[in-house]
């Protein structure tokens, strides 16, 4: 490839973002301020990131006391706050030991080779293959893109990465048809978050883990968005009355500082041993400090209970808006605060609308709008994020029945 003289950009970012044009300064709790200063309200929390909201002084205490000792040293050495961080997990869990890396699609990775080896280091290295689900999310990189196998996602960058199964989400039938000499596994997410906040019934899940028991099949749950309270318990699978052998987190674990987790059984485990995978900054000291400080929060009494009220509170009003405005929007569906309005107009439409009302929020498929607020948010806030969407909704119900009158 020959160089020329180089272009002009506005940007020198990748142009992967369709960014919005607003930019933030700093943060208190639900909120953010803007670099001009005007003020939103937060219910896309980075995308199910900063759990705790903003500048959580807790984590700004833990993150502040860690910089000025010591900031990373490899996982070459034992590392006493990450130590700690995975027995906590794991005592709070199904699971024996943890993984630590940097994102939700590093979490994910770790998960599938995880599943692979398993099969591997039990006899059957030809069973590497996991069934998915139609509609999932599971990361961008070349494994978790052809896990969530995603056409959009995956075009243009070459042949899909092999080993992966899709089926209809809660179609029992087509995973029986699915399974097969080379399946290793079952993986699912027990809300899809990206594909619009939808989920299969608890007996499903039951079905799943049975069909894992009896064919000898490792199910593996990404967690990724539903873990860490956002569901209203520390972990979602609490909900589905099964638990996994292999679970992803990330997103929430450290309220904003990157970092994933791949927890699962000892069993489940079994081939992972040195050599087998890695990461150079995954669960360094930084990172560590701001989990535990996430956990100190998330454990302490009463915090999944807040979770819980301010869930109902927001289905309830949610709920009114759609009566009242069903030419906007038309169903409400979730759980904790993982929350999705699907929209009759685009949900770029409804998005859009409700950032010119200082409420931010995110968009998920099937013309899905998510509402994803901290979890430490309260009932005036909830009212305040409401009152701005009935604005919304008004503005947008006016401009199409001008529309349709023209």
């Amino acid at each position: 490839m020959s160089h020329t003289a180089k272009p002009h950009l506005d940007s020198h970012m990748l142009p992967v973002f369709a960014r919005a044009d607003v930019a933030f300064e700093r943060g208190e709790g639900p909120w953010l301020i803007a670099t001009n200063g005007d003020r939103y309200l937060d219910f896309t929390s980075g995308v199910a990131v900063n759990a705790l909201g903003h500048a959580h002084p807790h984590l700004v205490a833990a993150l502040q006391e860690q910089a000025a000792k010591l900031w990373h040293v490899s996982n070459l050495f034992t590392i006493p706050e990450g130590e700690k961080l995975a027995t906590r997990l794991c005592d709070a869990s199904f699971a024996d030991v943890a993984f630590f890396c940097n994102s939700g699609a590093e979490a994910m990775e770790a998960a599938i080779k995880m599943a692979r080896k398993f099969q591997a280091v039990n006899g059957h290295p030809e069973r590497y293959r996991l069934i998915t689900f139609e509609g999932a999310f599971h990361g961008r990189t070349l494994a978790t893109l052809a896990a969530g196998g995603q056409q959009k996602y995956l075009e243009g960058f070459g042949p899909r990465v092999d080993g992966f199964d899709q089926v209809p989400l809660g179609d029992l039938e087509a995973v029986k048809k699915a399974i097969g000499p080379n399946t290793a596994g079952i993986l699912i997410e027990p809300w899809q978050g990206e594909g619009g906040v939808r989920a299969a019934d608890p007996s499903f899940f039951r079905a799943l883990r049975q069909l894992c028991d009896d064919n000898k099949l490792v199910l593996v749950f990404d967690e990724v968005q539903t873990g860490m309270g956002r569901v209203g318990s520390l972990f979602a699978y609490e909900k589905t009355g099964v638990t996994p052998d292999i679970m992803a987190l990330a997103k929430g674990i450290a309220g904003g500082f990157p970092m994933g987790a791949c927890l699962a059984t000892v069993k489940a485990a079994a081939g992972m041993t040195p050599g087998t995978h890695g990461s150079t900054f995954g669960g360094n000291l930084l990172a560590a400090a701001v989990g535990n400080a996430v956990l100190d929060v998330m454990l302490a009494p009463g915090f999944f209970a807040h979770v819980q009220r301010m869930s109902l509170l927001l289905k309830q009003k949610l709920a009114s808006v759609v009566d009242r405005y069903p030419g906007v929007v038309n169903e409400v569906r979730g759980d904790g605060l993982l929350i999705g309005i699907k929209a009759v107009v685009p949900a770029g439409d409804v998005i859009n609308a409700l950032r010119d009302e200082k409420l931010l929020t995110v968009a998920a498929g099937d013309n899905v709008v998510r509402f994803l607020p901290p979890l430490i948010v309260n009932e005036t806030e909830i009212e305040d994020a409401v009152m701005r969407l009935e604005r919304a909704c008004t503005r947008i119900a006016r401009m199409s029945a001008q529309s349709e009158a023209v």
